[in-house]
């Protein structure tokens, strides 16, 4: 993820599905974050592919919307900022991509803030486009009378989803270090 590779449109065509794909891709992210936000579990469900996998042993959309509203029960208010979006496409009907957000969780009375990016896997069926899986990755997460810092509250919670931290998780940032002999911080 992260550098343009993959399928390339051939014909006039091929380039117009194209457009009208990569639209309908963002309108993904944007509607994943308004389903979380007012809490529309079935609307949230409905992004995904019907046999998405979730957790080692479940699959579906059924699955999906359980899981999300254990997930979304002990937040508050949420609020997902869809920010950059970078999509990349395998074939025709698979695509990759990257969505950074700003999000604000409200947990116990306390707002905290944080920055994101989901690393999504994107399908067309029957004419329209699904998440296949979306995994999240998180720069930190902090109360909002705090000024965040490098992993602040990133997995700290053992009640929450485990993530990867970032941009650590990246190759390239370890690579651009090593390569100066330095450490970013």
């Amino acid at each position: 993820m992260g550098e343009e590779t993959g399928w390339r449109p051939a014909s006039l065509d091929e380039r117009i599905d194209r457009l009208e794909a990569l639209d309908q891709i963002r309108q993904l992210a944007s509607r994943y974050a308004l389903a979380v936000d007012t809490r529309n579990m079935a609307a949230l469900a409905a992004l995904f592919v019907e046999d998405v996998r979730v957790g080692r042993d479940e699959s579906g959309r059924e699955a999906i919307e359980k899981w999300y509203g254990r997930s979304l029960e002990r937040y508050g208010t949420t609020v997902h900022f869809v920010g950059n979006h970078v999509i990349d496409f395998v074939s025709a009907d698979e695509a990759t991509g990257v969505v950074t957000c700003h999000d604000e969780l409200e947990m116990n009375g306390e707002w905290h803030l944080g920055k994101i990016q989901y690393w999504d896997t994107y399908v067309r069926r029957d004419g329209s486009w699904y998440f296949k899986r979306r995994k999240l990755q998180r720069w930190y997460l902090a109360d909002a009378l705090q000024r965040p810092s490098h992993n602040a509250g990133v997995n700290a919670d053992p009640g929450s989803l485990m993530v990867g931290q970032l941009p650590d998780i990246w190759p390239s940032w370890d690579d651009f270090w090593t390569t100066r002999g330095k450490s970013p911080r």
